[in-house]
C-alpha cells in the first residue's frame, strides 16, 4: 500500500476516496473512452500505451489551462502515478507543478477540473470550456455529484421536501377542496410550509381572502351538494310513488252519483273504454281515465256501451257513470230501429232537429245524390226512395241546430262503412246476385219477414230458392207482403187475394218475378249475415201461424197449406 492509502492497483476501493470511481488510470481511461464512445457509454480496454493521442496518453490529464493534478488512493494519500511502458510524446509547453500539504492534498489556487462534476455537469460527461460554465441539457438535477476533495467541497444543498398532496386528513378524516368550497390551494391555508408545494413557496405564500372567506364558500357548498341530493331524493321518491301507484295502487276516483250538475257528453264512433274515459275525464264527470276502465271492466255489460250523445252529472264515480251511460235514461241520441222504413226515419229526424215536419223527406228527395251513396248504388230503375236500405240502424248524436243532410250524410256513411267491411260486391255474385244492391234488397227483406233473428238464415233460404230459374213452385215470385205493404206505406196482415193480384207496381212480389226494384228498409247486423249465410235445409215456405212472433217454415206446398190452416185456426177464421 502506498502512503496515499491505495494499492498498487489502478483503482480507488475505499467509498471516502476523493477520487473513488474517478480517479488512477483505470478512471482517466474510462473518462477519455466516454469521449470516444458514442452515446457516453464507456468501453474497457487494458492498460495498454497510447501513443497517437499526445498528452492523453499519460496519466496526467492536461486541462485547457495545461494544469495537471495528483492521483490517490482509497484513503486520500497521493501516490506516483504509474508509467506507461512506451515513450510519450513530449508536450509542446512547460507547465508548473501544483504544491500539496502534509496529508496530499493541493494548496493553493488551482483551475478547474475540466473533469471534476460541476453544478452544470453532475456526471462530468461533457467538460465546461475554460473561463465559463455552459449548461448540461442532458444531466439531471436529482443526479448524485462526484466527490470532490475537502478544499473543493462545497456544502450539500438541502434537500426539499416532496410537494404536499391535496388531502389533508385531520379530525373529520380531511376535508377536499371540494367540500371546502375552494380550490385545492385554498383548502391547505392551514399547513405548514413544509407540506406544501414548490409552487405554493415559490408564490411566496399570499393567501388572499382568509379564513371568512373559506368559510363562506364552504358552506355554500355544502348546500349546493345538500339541496342537490334533496332534489334526488325528492325525484326518485315521486317517480317511486307514482310506480308505486300505477302498479298497485287504486286509481283516483270521486264518490257518489255527482254532484247535481249535468253535462251533455258526445262519444265518438269506435271509442273504447280509454278513450271514452278521457272524454268523461275531460268533461268533468270522472276523476280519472284508469278508474272508470276499471269500472267498465268490472260491469258484466261495460261493454255494451256505444257511442252517442249521453246526459251526465260531473264528479260521478265512475262505477255510477258506466251504469247510467248503460241506461236509457241517459242516451240524448236518435235510435234507428233495425227494419225502420226511410220515412219513418225522417220524421225522427225532423223531430229531433226541431224542424217543420217532412224538411228531412224533401232534403232526402232532392239532394240524395249528394249524400255519399256509393256508385252501386245509384241509377237503379222504379225505386221509391234512393236512400232506402242506407240509413243504417244505430245510435247517432243528433241535437238541435244541426241540418238534416249532415245528419242524413253521416246515416249513409255508417251503411257505406258496413257494406264494405261485408265485402257486398264480391259476395253478391257467388250468391246468384247481379251486385251488391240486389244484396241489400234481400237483407232488407229478410229483416221485414222475420219474426225473430233465429227465423233470419231460414227466411234468407227461402228467398234464394224461390228467385231459382228452377222454381216450379211460385215461378220465381216471392209473394211477400211486407213488398206490397211497402209500395202503400202500411204495415197490414189481413190482404185480400183480389187487392194484391190487381196492383201491378214493381213492388209488388205477386204478381212480378224476382226481387222488387229496391231495398223495403233499412237491415241490421243479423239480418246481414244470414243474407250473406243462407242455411241449405231446402226450405221454400214459411207462414207466421200466431200471426205476430211465431214463423213456421215448410218444404212443399202440402205442408205450407197445413200452415196455412194452423195461421187461419189462430184468427177465428
Amino acid at each position: 500500500m502506498t502512503e496515499y492509502g491505495r494499492g498498487p492497483g489502478s483503482e480507488p476501493w475505499h467509498p471516502d476516496d476523493p477520487l473513488y470511481g474517478d480517479g488512477g488510470w483505470g478512471g482517466q481511461q474510462a473518462a477519455q473512452q466516454a469521449q470516444q464512445s458514442y452515446g457516453g457509454q464507456p468501453q474497457y480496454h487494458p492498460q495498454q500505451p497510447q501513443q497517437q493521442y499526445g498528452d492523453w496518453g499519460t496519466g496526467e490529464q492536461h486541462g485547457y489551462g495545461d494544469q495537471s493534478y495528483p492521483q490517490y488512493d482509497e484513503y486520500g494519500q497521493q501516490y506516483a502515478p504509474q508509467q506507461p511502458q512506451h515513450q510519450q510524446h513530449q508536450a509542446p509547453q512547460q507547465h508548473q507543478q501544483p504544491q500539496y500539504d502534509q496529508n496530499g492534498w493541493p494548496t493553493g489556487s488551482y483551475p478547474q477540473d475540466p473533469y471534476a462534476g460541476g453544478p452544470q455537469d453532475p456526471y462530468a460527461q461533457q467538460p465546461a470550456p475554460y473561463g465559463g460554465e455552459q449548461s448540461d441539457y442532458y444531466g439531471a438535477p436529482e443526479a448524485y455529484p462526484p466527490p470532490e476533495p475537502p478544499g473543493r467541497r462545497r456544502p450539500e444543498p438541502e434537500r426539499e421536501p416532496e410537494p404536499g398532496t391535496d388531502w389533508d386528513p385531520g379530525p373529520d378524516q380531511g376535508e377536499h377542496a371540494f367540500f371546502a368550497g375552494g380550490d385545492d390551494e385554498d383548502g391547505r391555508d392551514g399547513e405548514p410550509d413544509d407540506r406544501r408545494g414548490r409552487g405554493e413557496r415559490r408564490g411566496g405564500g399570499d393567501r388572499r381572502g382568509g379564513g371568512k372567506e373559506k368559510k363562506r364558500r364552504s358552506g355554500l357548498a355544502c348546500l349546493v351538494v345538500v339541496a342537490v341530493f334533496g332534489g334526488g331524493l325528492a325525484g326518485v321518491s315521486y317517480f317511486g310513488y307514482q310506480f308505486y301507484q300505477d302498479r298497485f295502487g287504486s286509481a283516483p276516483d270521486f264518490a257518489g252519483s255527482g254532484n247535481g250538475e249535468q253535462v251533455t257528453v258526445t262519444i265518438p264512433k269506435g271509442s273504447g273504454g280509454y278513450a271514452i274515459g278521457q272524454v268523461l275525464k275531460k268533461m268533468g264527470v270522472v276523476k280519472s281515465v284508469d278508474a272508470f276502465v276499471a269500472a267498465q271492466a268490472a260491469n258484466p255489460d261495460g261493454k255494451n256501451i256505444q257511442d252517442g250523445v249521453y246526459t251526465l252529472q260531473k264528479e260521478m264515480s265512475a262505477a255510477s257513470a258506466v251504469e247510467l251511460m248503460l241506461s236509457p235514461k241517459s242516451r240524448d241520441n236518435l235510435i234507428i230501429a233495425e227494419g225502420k222504413r226511410n220515412a219513418a226515419v225522417y220524421e225522427l229526424i225532423d223531430a229531433r232537429l226541431e224542424v217543420e215536419k217532412g224538411t228531412t223527406a224533401k232534403v232526402a228527395e232532392t239532394r240524395w245524390k249528394t249524400l255519399g251513396l256509393p256508385g252501386w248504388a245509384v241509377n237503379h230503375p222504379n225505386v221509391k226512395d234512393p236512400l232506402e236500405g242506407f240509413l243504417f240502424p244505430s245510435s247517432y248524436a243528433v241535437a238541435k241546430g244541426q241540418k238534416p243532410e249532415d245528419v242524413l250524410r253521416q246515416m249513409v256513411a255508417r251503411a257505406t262503412e258496413k257494406y264494405e267491411s261485408l265485402d257486398f260486391e264480391t259476395k253478391a255474385k257467388s250468391l246468384g246476385l247481379e251486385g251488391p244492391w240486389e244484396l241489400v234488397t234481400v237483407a232488407s227483406l229478410v229483416q221485414a219477414e222475420g219474426k225473430t233473428h233465429d227465423d233470419f238464415r231460414k227466411m234468407s233460404e227461402v228467398i234464394y230458392n224461390r228467385l231459382k230459374p228452377t222454381n216450379t213452385e211460385t215461378n220465381q215470385k216471392l209473394q211477400f207482403d211486407s213488398t206490397f205493404n211497402y209500395l202503400l206505406g202500411q204495415s197490414e196482415i189481413d190482404i185480400s187475394e183480389s187487392e194484391i193480384n190487381s196492383n201491378p207496381d214493381p213492388y209488388n212480389t205477386y204478381t212480378n218475378k224476382g226481387l222488387p226494384p229496391g231495398p223495403i228498409g233499412n237491415p241490421g247486423d243479423d239480418a246481414l249475415q244470414a243474407a250473406l249465410k243462407p242455411t241449405r235445409d231446402g226450405w221454400m215456405y214459411f207462414v207466421a201461424t200466431d200471426g205476430m212472433d211465431k214463423t213456421e217454415f215448410a218444404k212443399t206446398i202440402a205442408e205450407h197449406q197445413r200452415l196455412v190452416d194452423k195461421f187461419n185456426a189462430s184468427r177465428g177464421n
